[in-house]
């Protein structure tokens, strides 16, 4: 298995994360740098974001974009109209490029999906050119974001399979403090660096908020999918109840922060 993520289709994806993932890219980006005529490589590529992001932040020479999901690689190769940007279907812990072949291998919301991250970090490695750059960052699932947390919390609350999907999504790869700054050193990458990232997540409401979680989308989205219709019922009425907080329903916003890693190859 090379991901633990769940998707059905892109238009489910970005109302869930893909809207976020395109506030965090520019600050993902100024993190780990890029120069005028360079070579990138996106490293799970998802529906774009940072794709896209990468084509307008300077003028490089190629983006070269996988994702391990064809839903994914159909939906960027769809809307994809820069020359400049290849996208297809492959494996992070196997990409199919020879070494040193990039100046920068990025992964934005990837590794914790990742069950050997480890082996993908050291890809990213094997296809930058030395002094090149390798950088990746994953939401703080645990302490980072409130948002998750308060449905993620609610479930637990209800029943012992809720309990267990909240350990699994509190400790995936990659999230705890230093985490990966352990694994880029490991993987051989020096002058490691690892910083906190935060965007805002703004919900119109509870629907905005739920919607693509009850359809089905995501780790979260998986669980809920398993329910039955009483357990369902129950659920949808007391996550609704955490958001609305006493108060009608309506516009929420909460603070999201991610971890992000860079290191220079040797």
């Amino acid at each position: 298995m090379t991901s633990e993520f769940n998707v059905h289709n892109a238009t489910g994806y970005e109302q869930l994360m893909g809207r976020w993932s395109k506030k965090l890219a520019p600050l993902f980006i100024e993190f780990a740098g890029v120069e005028k005529d360079e070579k990138i490589l996106d490293v799970g590529c998802g529906t774009g974001s940072l794709t896209f992001a990468l084509a307008g932040a300077a003028d490089l020479t190629e983006i070269a974009a996988i994702d391990y999901s064809p839903v994914f690689v159909e939906d960027v190769i769809r809307r994809n109209t820069d020359p400049r940007i290849k996208v297809r279907q492959a494996d992070a812990c196997a990409l199919p490029f020879e070494g040193s072949t990039f100046d920068r291998a990025l992964a934005l919301l990837v590794l914790h999906f990742v069950p050997e991250a480890g082996k993908a970090v050291a890809e990213m490695r094997r296809v930058v050119r030395p002094s090149g750059v390798v950088a990746a960052a994953v939401w703080d699932h645990l302490g980072g974001m409130p948002g998750m947390r308060m449905m993620i919390d609610t479930v637990a609350a209800l029943s012992e399979a809720g309990r267990q999907l909240r350990t699994r999504y509190c400790f995936q790869p990659m999230m705890q403090p230093g985490e990966m700054k352990r694994t880029f050193v490991e993987q051989g990458l020096v002058d490691v660096t690892e910083m906190q990232l935060m965007i805002r997540m703004d919900y119109l409401s509870f629907d905005d908020y739920w919607a693509p979680i009850a359809a089905g989308e995501g780790p979260l989205g998986k669980y809920i999918a398993t329910l039955d219709a009483a357990e369902r019922a129950r659920t949808d009425t007391a996550v609704r109840d955490a958001y609305e907080a006493g108060r009608p329903d309506g516009p929420r916003s909460f603070a999201n922060i991610a971890w992000a890693c860079r290191g220079i190859v040797p």
